[in-house]
């Protein structure tokens, strides 16, 4: 074969190249992913006011859905959403009062086989929570909101074309004031660990 020859074949590999990882983009969906979890929320309920009363809010399961944004295909945003979730207010166990919490996430995450049937991942990043509707005995308040960090551990599961079961543990930093006509005595800090199950779709 003439060097002539060979050297047509080597740049039509070379321009082919770029069109064949295209093709595997394609196929693997595109740079976003939609989940929709349900997820059991459990709180640490550490009680660092000075009132001792044990206070600490209920466990409980809730829908949520999150959408990541692939900027490599190992490395990708993932933002958490769901709509102000009523929880319990309990002293000791028992129920004192209510309220609303807003919890939407931020991560950054890792995932170590971007083209496996099974793609664990990793993540940390930034929670906001805003409290609402809250309602407790008289002259006791909370903090409207609180910012925390969040780690997160999960995998993608393939179960068919671009469509994924999807197991996701996170931890959360979530905490709020506790007042006592209008006076600070400390912080009620829920951490709670998220353990959700879901599916995803990558388009």
């Amino acid at each position: 074969m003439s060097k002539f020859a060979l050297a047509t074949i080597a740049l039509a590999c070379a321009a082919a190249a770029p069109l064949s990882a295209q093709a595997q983009a394609m196929d693997a969906g595109g740079p976003f992913m939609m989940r929709v979890r349900a997820v059991y929320i459990d709180p640490a309920n550490r009680d660092d006011t000075n009132l001792g009363l044990g206070l600490g809010v209920s466990t409980k399961t809730i829908p949520e859905v999150d959408f990541s944004y692939f900027i490599t295909p190992n490395i990708a945003t993932e933002l958490i959403l769901t709509y102000p979730q009523g929880l319990d207010v309990t002293s000791n166990g028992s129920k004192v009062g209510s309220l609303k919490a807003l919890p939407p996430t931020l991560t950054l995450q890792y995932h170590f086989a971007p083209n496996s049937s099974f793609r664990p991942y990793v993540g940390a990043g930034l929670n906001f929570t805003n409290y609402s509707s809250v309602s407790l005995p008289p002259g006791v308040t909370l903090s409207s909101n609180s910012t925390g960090w969040a780690v997160q551990a999960g995998a993608d599961i393939e179960i068919g074309k671009n469509l994924y079961l999807n197991v996701d543990v996170k931890k959360v930093a979530m905490s709020t004031g506790v007042y006592v006509s209008g006076a600070s005595h400390g912080t009620l800090n829920v951490d709670p660990v998220l353990i959700g199950v879901g599916v995803g779709f990558h388009f």
